[in-house]
C-alpha cells in the first residue's frame, strides 16, 4: 500500500518549518531511465513564437469554476424509490463514497490538462514519460495545495486524490514498459513526488526569492539531468510556465470550495490561451 497523503503533508510541514531549506538538496531524482523506453513526441516548435510566449499568462487571475450551464460539470447522481434505498444500503451516499467520487472528478481534471499534447507544444517540451510525470506532479501539487487551504476536510479529500493518482501512476509506469521491479520504481517516483512538493511549496513562501519558483521548475520539470544551471534557450518557456503556475495557484484560490470539492473547475485551457 502506498503511503498516505498525510505522510506527505507531514514531510512537507517539517521542511517548510526550516525557512533556510535549500531547494536543490531535496530528493528530486531523475527518471530518465523510464522515459528512455518511450519514443518521445517532439513539440511543434513553430506553433507559438517566442514573442507570443513572452506575452502569455499575464492576464488577471480569476475563478476557474465551471459555470452552471457548462457541459463539463459533474453532478452527483440522484435516485429515487427502491434504487435509492438499495444504494443507501450499499453505502453509496456515505461520506467516504462521496469523497471517492469527488476525488475521481478532481483527478480527471488533472489528467485532462497534462495528457493533452498542447501543453507540451506551448512549453516547447517533448512528451515523454518523464515530462508527462513532471506535469502530473505539478498539477497534483496545485490541487493538493488548494485542498489543504480548506483545512482537515480538504486534506482528507486530498488523500483520496493522492491514492487515485498512485493507482494511475502505476498503470502509466507499466505502459511505459517497466514491468520488472515495479515496486522499486514506484518508491523512486514517490521520492520525486515528495521532493517536488517541498520544492514548489518552499518556492511559494512569502520569504522566497523571486526566482526560486523559476529555478525549481527548471530543475524538476525541464532539466533532464536535474541540473540547476538554466539553459538560456529554454528560458522563455521556463518563464512562461512559471507565470502559468503562479496564475493557476491564484485562480484556484479564487475558486470557491464547492467547485473545488466537486471537481467543477477546469485548468486554464491552452488550446487557445489568452495573454
Amino acid at each position: 500500500m502506498m503511503p498516505r497523503w498525510s505522510r506527505t503533508l507531514g514531510y512537507l510541514y517539517r521542511h517548510n518549518k526550516n525557512k533556510s531549506v535549500d531547494l536543490y538538496l531535496l530528493p528530486c531524482r531523475r527518471i530518465s531511465r523510464v522515459a528512455a523506453v518511450e519514443v518521445p513526441q517532439a513539440p511543434d516548435a513553430s506553433a507559438i513564437s517566442e514573442e507570443s510566449l513572452n506575452k502569455m499568462f499575464r492576464s488577471k487571475p480569476c475563478s476557474i469554476a465551471l459555470p452552471p450551464e457548462s457541459p463539463l460539470r459533474n453532478e452527483e447522481p440522484t435516485y429515487e424509490g427502491l434504487r435509492h434505498v438499495f444504494l443507501k444500503m450499499m453505502l453509496f451516499y456515505s461520506k467516504q463514497s462521496k469523497s471517492i467520487r469527488q476525488a475521481n472528478v478532481i483527478y480527471r481534471r488533472v489528467v485532462s490538462q497534462v495528457d493533452k499534447p498542447v501543453i507540451y507544444d506551448v512549453f516547447r517540451m517533448e512528451k515523454t514519460f518523464r515530462t508527462n510525470f513532471s506535469m502530473l506532479v505539478v498539477h497534483m501539487w496545485l490541487c493538493l495545495r488548494r485542498l489543504k487551504a480548506e483545512g482537515n476536510e480538504g486534506i482528507e479529500l486530498g488523500q483520496y486524490v493522492y491514492e487515485i493518482y498512485n493507482h494511475d501512476l502505476e498503470t502509466r509506469v507499466s505502459k511505459a514498459g517497466v514491468n520488472l521491479l515495479l515496486s522499486k520504481w514506484m518508491r523512486e517516483l514517490e521520492k520525486v513526488f515528495y521532493g517536488n512538493i517541498v520544492a514548489f511549496d518552499t518556492a511559494m513562501l512569502p520569504e522566497a526569492k523571486q526566482d526560486d519558483l523559476q529555478n525549481a521548475i527548471w530543475k524538476n520539470v525541464f532539466a533532464e539531468d536535474g541540473s540547476s544551471k538554466l539553459d538560456a534557450s529554454a528560458l522563455p518557456a521556463v518563464l512562461a510556465f512559471t507565470r502559468y503556475i503562479r496564475r493557476e495557484c491564484t485562480c484556484l484560490s479564487l475558486t470557491d470550495k464547492e467547485a473545488i470539492f466537486s471537481g467543477n473547475f477546469i485548468f486554464t485551457p491552452l488550446d487557445n490561451p489568452k495573454p
